[in-house]
């Protein structure tokens, strides 16, 4: 065998080096190959003569690659040395080496499967054996549709089973989860069952494991149940008893996945019906599970008391009482049987016991709880989501709190009965355990109507120091029901205390207001002349316009009076006037309202919401249907007509918000087409250069300007679909035709056009490749000439190319935009600082200083990665700041909240002067939102797709800047 493989060796390099005659001949050129990894392996394992170097080159061989050809050969030579090596750990690495090669891609591992068995068969090392279940498995899994392959896999785990070592069960276990079917029984000799039983399944198999006397087979155990569940094979109701058994398991690790599984069979069989031990009750399974899992909230181990915490939560259709009674530590009346007072009378009679008549109301019944009586429900169980709420460890706080919104969610009297319990959790002494608490009870509002002690615990949690607090606070308030006018009156007056404390919180103060208000008309109009001091007879001062709290009053007024016409009756002259001017600088908090006549100050009745929309979304389409007509028309008439169109739909975009998006992105789309049309007029390619210097560089401004526009398309609204990214990348590989058109005329010689007229054709070839299936919606574009003309492109010299893209440019027809049903553009608001103050920001020259952050973004994609800070001095530098992870929130769908600090330094100044604080949205080419084909295979060559442009990074300002006063002053000496 040896010298068979010295000639293999020898062959196979042969091919590497070659002898030739010293006689005269035509120069070849030599092909170099690659040495045989299997050869190269062979050689190494060789050349080791101890176990030591033997494991050393196995080592330095699982680092390197190895090619889909190559694994059969390696696996050969590694299954040889097997073999014949007497090592243990040796054998151990080679059969770790069999698993790892054959999850190759490209290889299919079913024809060493034979020399796996046969070396797992004669192995005598418990942790080799295992290594090779392992590798077994792994072969199964790369082959699903192999149906005999696996079935004899699965027979080679249960001969294994009986092994003493636990780690060869635990293997054989997961085998048997991952590959056993629950159809087929299995043969005994597999079992190794006695003679004369029947043939059993799979599941049957694993569940006699269940009672293992070591902790980890008895987990594996379960844990290869849970995987044949997951695998889709309905799992036998019988299995629920052994699984409950397993809940009171010594070891923490059993009675965890113990808990996962009377989960699964309580959703499998959940109106099956189970017997009460020791008892001729019955009882659904769902019921008899959830008290169960109930009493684990109370385990020793608080992974385990979180898993069942969690795990309560989804468990949707328990009985109402059995749900109830996890609220109460004292075991509920309707959860115990009691004997009827027939069953009492006839035990009396047959005992020959009656009243004497001696002792005081000896025959009266009694409330006493039996020892004897039978319960529905476990006595630990009672109460678990009081114990839940009252752990020790916070994770378990949390869980039970997420589990109480879940099962309240789709209980409405559930919902009234725990929000006793939620609302204490609000003085939890874990920021976070708070923070769940007001998010859980903000998503169960709509179940529950607050009474004014309940208020008074919320609302005392505006005193936080915790900024996230205060604000999910305000969130909760704007969706929350109050009972009475007076729980108006204490949430209104502890905002205005927040406002005073936290002037910040001012934006968050108004917004909720303006919430309360719309929710409870009825119960605000009753305090409306004490809001407002009013008086039926005097007339009262004009309260300051510059106060943020009377402004917060008139928000809650105002959005009340929407919902109550009688309301503006009650309005004082000053009143109908701050309204005017509040609904102009404020319209997002201020609604219009219905005033009397004369008393509307120019605000203008219109049609409903509904029918505006629809109007404008009309005239959306209309619009970029009347612009299609464009290539039918004089060069200064289409130009007029894009000119009008985009100053209309910008327009458009400021009047109606909800089509703002796509208004802002046709516009922006017909600016790009606007722009190549003026570059490509009829005088800037007829007369000669030199005469049109001026005209050439106004073309070269519009590709620049083009370009950044098409990024901005790309990167700055999301919702788009394939083929509005398709429309996006053809303006702008018509814009970098254009460049290399004005490059060819620009500079002189062929040499600096032939790296740029190879990089224009793979981009070519790119779009072609990515977007294959847009391409029939490009009729008469310019993609499409450029594609008919390849052939010739390729061939062709630099010069001719530019005269060929030149020429198709100004023939290639008007790409008609079809927009996307949603579409919203990136956009972010600086709350903080507001540019307003007048007084700067002192500090000493050569150190820093913090300028707080507050901003709100709206539609940002990944917004950790991509959003900047940009700091701009009078003097033109730049810093540009990218915020920690940490400093986003995500306070709904859409929407992120920035809250960071930026530090300042500069030189000593000698006045005080202003810096510009914005937002960027920074982009990569790379991270393209371009679609990758799917007819790639593992290993096909990428070049050629996006990548190819040289990852173009850049920013777009998304956000207006903020002015903010500073003064560096100089150090003192």
């Amino acid at each position: 065998m040896a010298a068979h493989l010295k000639k293999r060796v020898y062959e196979e390099f042969s091919k590497v080096v070659q002898q030739h005659p010293h006689e005269e001949a035509p120069a070849k050129k030599l092909r170099l190959t690659k040495p045989s990894k299997s050869a190269a392996l062979h050689i190494d394992l060789c050349k080791a003569s101890t176990p030591t170097d033997a494991l050393q080159y196995l080592l330095q061989f699982a680092r390197k690659p190895v090619e889909a050809e190559s694994v059969e050969g390696v696996v050969r030579i590694l299954l040889e040395h097997y073999y014949k090596e007497t090592d243990s750990s040796v054998r151990l690495k080679i059969a770790s080496l069999l698993g790892l090669l054959s999850k190759t891609q490209g290889f299919l591992p079913d024809c060493i499967v034979d020399d796996a068995i046969n070396t797992l068969n004669n192995e005598k090392s418990h942790q080799v054996l295992a290594q090779l279940l392992d590798t077994l498995l792994v072969i199964g899994t790369q082959l699903p549709e192999n149906t005999s392959l696996r079935h004899r896999l699965v027979e080679v785990a249960c001969k294994h089973l009986t092994d003493t070592y636990f780690g060869v069960r635990n293997k054989c276990l997961q085998l048997l989860g991952c590959l056993g079917s629950g159809d087929k029984p299995l043969s005994k000799e597999s079992e190794g069952a006695a003679a004369g039983t029947a043939p059993r399944d799979v599941q049957s198999i694993i569940s006699d494991y269940f009672e293992d006397q070591d902790p980890r087979v008895r987990t594996a155990a379960i844990k290869a149940m849970l995987q044949l569940h997951e695998r889709g094979i309905k799992l036998h109701q019988t299995i629920y008893s052994q699984a409950c058994k397993l809940l009171c398991d010594d070891y923490e690790q059993v009675r965890s996945v113990a808990v996962q599984m009377v989960w699964v069979l309580s959703q499998l069989y959940s109106e099956s019906i189970v017997p009460i031990p020791s008892s001729s009750e019955e009882i659904r399974l769902v019921d008899d599970s959830f008290g169960k899992i109930s009493h684990m909230v109370s385990d020793g181990s608080w992974v385990v008391r979180v898993q069942a915490a969690k795990i309560l939560g989804s468990m949707q259709q328990v009985s109402p009482h059995f749900l109830e009674q996890t609220l109460d530590k004292k075991l509920m009346s309707d959860l115990r049987r009691k004997r009827t007072a027939h069953e009492r009378a006839k035990e009396l009679y047959t005992s020959g016991e009656f009243s004497s008549g001696r002792k005081w109301a000896d025959d009266a019944p009694k409330e006493r709880v039996d020892t004897t009586a039978v319960n529905l429900i476990d006595s630990g169980a009672c109460g678990a989501f009081v114990h839940g709420l009252e752990d020790e460890m916070f994770e378990v706080r949390i869980a039970a709190v997420e589990a109480l919104c879940a099962l309240a969610q789709s209980s409405a009297s559930f919902a009234g009965k725990c929000l006793d319990f939620l609302v204490d959790m609000f003085n939890d002494e874990i920021e976070e355990v708070r923070l769940q608490s007001i998010h859980v009870l903000r998503q169960i509002c709509t179940h529950i109507t607050l009474r004014e002690d309940q208020l008074d615990t919320v609302l005392a949690v505006l005193e936080d120091s915790s900024r996230d607090i205060r604000e999910a606070l305000h969130e909760l308030l704007c969706c929350t029901n109050v009972s009475t006018k007076e729980c108006i009156q204490l949430a209104l007056l502890e905002l205005l205390k927040n406002l005073t404390k936290y002037p910040t919180d001012r934006n968050s103060i108004w917004k909720c207001l303006k919430f309360l208000g719309e929710r409870h008309p009825t119960l605000v109009l009753p305090i409306v002349p004490e809001l407002l001091s009013t008086h039926p007879y005097f007339d009262t001062p004009e309260p300051d316009m510059d106060d943020p709290a009377y402004i917060a009053v008139l928000v809650l007024v105002f959005n009340a009076a929407k919902s109550c016409p009688t309301m503006s009756a009650l309005f004082s002259d000053h009143t109908f006037r701050h309204y005017a001017y509040l609904r102009d600088s404020l319209s997002h908090l201020v609604p219009q309202l219905r005033l009397p006549c004369g008393k509307l100050f120019g605000v203008s009745e219109s049609s409903g919401p509904a029918s505006s929309l629809e109007s404008a979304q009309q005239f959306l389409q209309d619009s970029l249907s009347r612009v299609c007509t464009v290539q039918h028309l004089e060069a200064p008439g289409a130009q007029d007509l894009l000119e009008f169109t985009i100053r209309d739909l910008r327009r458009l975009g400021e009047l109606q918000t909800e089509l703002a998006g796509a208004a802002d992105f046709s516009a922006t789309y017909l600016r790009c087409q606007l722009l190549l049309m003026k570059a490509l007029q009829e005088k800037l390619w007829n007369v000669a250069v030199p005469l049109y210097l001026k005209q050439n560089a106004m073309a070269s401004a519009a590709v620049k300007q083009i370009l950044e526009e098409t990024y901005k398309l790309e990167f700055l609204y999301s919702g788009l679909e394939t083929r509005q990214v398709a429309i996006i990348h053809h303006v702008r590989l018509q814009a970098k035709a254009l460049q290399l058109v004005l490059t060819a005329r620009t500079r002189r010689g062929v040499e600096p056009l032939l790296g740029v007229s190879e990089k224009f054709l793979q981009e070519v070839d790119a779009f072609q490749r990515l977007f294959i299936a847009e391409l029939p919606h490009f009729q008469d574009s310019f993609v499409e000439k450029l594609l008919d003309l390849m052939p010739r492109l390729v061939a062709c010299k630099p010069l001719d190319l530019v005269k060929i893209l030149q020429t198709t440019l100004r023939q290639s027809g008007f790409l008609h935009l079809k927009l996307p049903e949603q579409i919203h553009r990136a956009s972010a608001t600086i709350i903080e600082p507001t540019g307003e103050s007048d007084n700067p920001l002192r500090f000493t020259s050569g150190l820093v200083v913090a300028l707080d952050i507050d901003a709100t973004l709206e539609h940002v994609q990944d917004p950790q990665t991509w959003v900047k800070v940009q700091v701009l001095y009078p003097d033109g530098q730049s810093h540009v700041i990218h915020p920690k992870p940490g400093d986003f929130r995500k306070p709904g769908p859409g929407r992120h909240r920035l809250i960071t600090q930026v530090y300042l330094s500069h030189s000593a100044w000698t006045e005080p002067c202003q810096i510009e604080v914005r937002l960027l949205l920074a982009y990569s080419s790379s991270a393209s939102r371009v679609p990758v084909p799917k007819t790639l295979a593992w290993n096909e060559s990428t070049e050629g797709l996006p990548s190819s442009e040289g990852s173009i990074e850049g920013t777009i300002p998304f956000s207006k800047p903020v002015k903010v006063f500073i003064m560096p002053k100089p150090a003192r000496r």
